[in-house]
């Protein structure tokens, strides 16, 4: 059995996450190299995998200017450092697993798929719901005909009001200047999974949404700019309080653990350093007075070729989660990820038919559901020329979605409808 050496660019929760499950499988993969300029975080995953200290470099561009050293880069970085490390990876010719999304701007996924193309490598972008047991489940009802032809899907993205306010409103991903559109930063997961399971290409887009209630105009009378530290006229009983949320409350332990993980300068960070630290970074601003810009709902309206129509919706106000509806010829499903079941209608016999599922933690802790275990798992095949499944979503197909949630972007902040193929073409990608 082949093994694949193994780089890892951006040691942060993803990427940690991708080498853990590499290392349950010694005999497919071994880790050889990290790059990543947080040193307790660099310092940290070397001793974890026993990377030596001349393999240990503290920026993308150090290990990516010496010769190549592995078959596969990892490229887990922040949304605006994809683009320049995957294109210099790809001229080294690694084969790249590749964190979503694909880059910040049209112009920058296109180039990337093109240049995967002209120099022979696999790009595997980390769409990882495609290879959980519940989505998988949902491919395998549409291909075995029971509903017939898909006419349309419903998929709601219920994000979560303290991960939105974690996520979008004082975390990394707050500007959409200085990341990606929330429809991608958050959802090209659900872009990439609507057209998966229509098949089709996606003729036409448009969009509705706006940043609404995460605003200053709705911030309650005494509340402070910055939560942390300081007096609070509705700290009691405020959802967003980021003591509670930060420091306070054991169930919040996800939270805490990802604002630990981007603060934290030794092993021991302890709760008042953490509140120190809430005192200066974004992750103490009242939520009501952030630096943030990212819609917290959005409907996204497509139209695929023969006719078939989806809507994707996501915003903060729930408690979170996934649900998809589809709707065939014959019958329809509903479903929602973290139940233990799916459940099928058909149309002739008017029967309902009940799926079972192993319930699993859909969330980001928990694996997203098996996701990123099954990627790796089935990158090994992938790379080896023995993958015979449904889940693979390569460059060429990733990029095609991405353009979608571009194109999305467009139609919200014009109130237009977008052709996604003349769109496409702007962008010299042809699909």
């Amino acid at each position: 059995m082949k093994q694949f050496s193994v780089i890892l660019i951006g040691a942060g929760n993803r990427g940690r996450t991708y080498c853990k499950f590499m290392a349950t499988m010694p005999e497919k993969y071994k880790i050889v190299g990290v790059a990543e300029p947080h040193d307790l975080r660099r310092t940290e995953f070397a001793q974890i995998y026993g990377v030596p200290e001349e393999a240990c470099f503290n920026s993308w561009e150090g290990i990516l200017s010496m010769p190549k050293m592995a078959d596969i880069a990892v490229i887990a970085t922040n949304d605006d450092a994809h683009y320049e490390p995957a294109m210099k990876a790809i001229e080294l010719g690694y084969d790249i697993l590749l964190e979503k999304p694909v880059a910040q701007k049209a112009e920058e996924c296109a180039a990337i798929a093109n240049a995967a193309k002209a120099k022979g490598v696999h790009v595997l972008v980390c769409h990882v719901l495609r290879y959980t047991q519940f989505y998988k489940a949902l491919k395998n009802i549409i291909e075995s005909g029971e509903i017939g032809e898909v006419m349309s899907v419903d998929q709601a993205e219920a994000i979560g009001n303290v991960h939105f306010s974690h996520s979008f409103v004082r975390g990394n991903w707050h500007d959409s200047v200085e990341t990606t559109p929330i429809v991608l930063a958050k959802t090209c997961h659900d872009l990439d999974i609507i057209q998966w399971l229509i098949d089709k290409p996606c003729k036409k887009v448009s969009s509705f949404g706006d940043l609404t209630y995460f605003t200053e105009k709705n911030a309650p009378d005494g509340t402070p700019v910055r939560c942390a530290g300081n007096p609070c006229s509705i700290r009691e009983n405020c959802p967003y309080d980021c003591h509670k949320i930060y420091i306070e409350n054991p169930d919040n332990l996800c939270w805490k653990g990802g604002f630990r993980n981007t603060v934290a300068t030794h092993n021991n960070f302890s709760d008042e350093e953490l509140l120190e630290a809430l005192k200066i970074t974004d992750y103490g601003l009242c939520v009501f007075h952030a630096n943030n810009n990212m819609p917290d709902h959005q409907v996204v309206s497509m139209e695929f070729e023969g006719g078939a129509t989806a809507q994707l919706t996501f915003n903060a106000f729930n408690n979170g989660g996934r649900y998809t509806r589809i709707y065939g010829t014959k019958g329809e499903v509903y479903a929602f990820a973290s139940d233990d079941e799916i459940v099928v209608r058909t149309f002739a016999d008017k029967k309902k038919h009940v799926i079972p599922l192993n319930k699993v933690d859909e969330t980001i802790t928990g694996g997203h559901g098996g996701g990123d275990y099954g990627i790796v798992y089935d990158l090994y095949d992938y790379l080896n020329g023995t993958y015979n499944g449904l889940d693979i979503a390569e460059i060429g197909i990733s990029v095609k979605n991405h353009m979608i949630g571009f194109a999305a972007e467009k139609a919200r902040l014009n109130s237009s409808v977008v052709d996604i193929e003349k769109f496409c073409e702007e962008y010299d990608y042809k699909i």
